[in-house]
């Protein structure tokens, strides 16, 4: 009987990645997903996790609420890392949409209250850069980071596992960016990421899935 159950197969943990463009090309070659998944398999893990990226361009908040039920409660995820809020702060100075502050964390914490309800783990993600000029000297970064304080604060009321990006890319940024550049330090645009941003991004994700089991 031993021997049988140690051949029998065991059910992976479905970890879900629910975002926008930066989640979208997470999923992509040499994105942070594909890097977990580069990472997980060098640990000798592969067998315990299936990564599935949910990432649509463009997204806001309300986005991810509007089609969470087919992009993830119909998948019955064990955990997902919710990594939103940049086109919501963004959209607002180049679409004249975005959303306000006080809707984003109403309808953020009604995405948490659905995914509580089913089970799954919740890792929240601050919003990381609108730019990536050091001394909050970009346009945004006021804004941003109210935005970045809002889902701390849900992470906080829900007792749920956090990755403060933002406070991550300020730092590093400040320790790599000597030239004030507005961007190629992490980011290849500002806000989508580069190759070292994907990594950093991978490696703090990874960690946070991990402490989770």
């Amino acid at each position: 009987m031993l021997a049988l159950l140690l051949f029998m197969p065991q059910n992976k943990n479905k970890v879900i990645f629910f975002g926008d463009s930066i989640t979208e090309f997470g999923a992509q070659p040499g994105g942070y997903i594909t890097s977990i998944e580069r990472m997980c398999k060098s640990e000798g893990r592969t067998g315990q996790y299936d990564f599935i990226g949910a990432g649509i361009g463009g997204n806001k908040v309300y986005d991810l609420y509007l089609r969470l039920d087919n992009d993830v409660l119909s998948k019955r995820p064990d955990i997902v890392i919710i990594f939103i809020g940049v086109n919501d702060v963004w959209h607002k100075a180049v679409l004249h949409t975005g959303t306000d502050a006080d809707k984003f964390g109403k309808f953020y914490q009604a995405i948490i209250d659905k995914l509580k309800a089913i089970g799954s783990k919740v890792i929240l993600c601050t919003p990381a850069v609108l730019g990536e000029k050091t001394g909050l000297s970009n346009p945004q970064d006021k804004e941003l980071d109210q935005y970045s304080g809002i889902v701390r604060s849900l992470s906080k009321r829900n007792s749920l596992k956090l990755i403060d990006l933002r406070k991550l890319f300020l730092e590093y940024d400040l320790k790599n960016n000597p030239e004030n550049k507005d961007q190629g330090i992490l980011t290849v645009d500002g806000v989508h990421l580069n190759e070292m941003g994907n990594e950093l991004v991978a490696k703090e994700m990874w960690g946070a899935i991990k402490s989770l089991q």
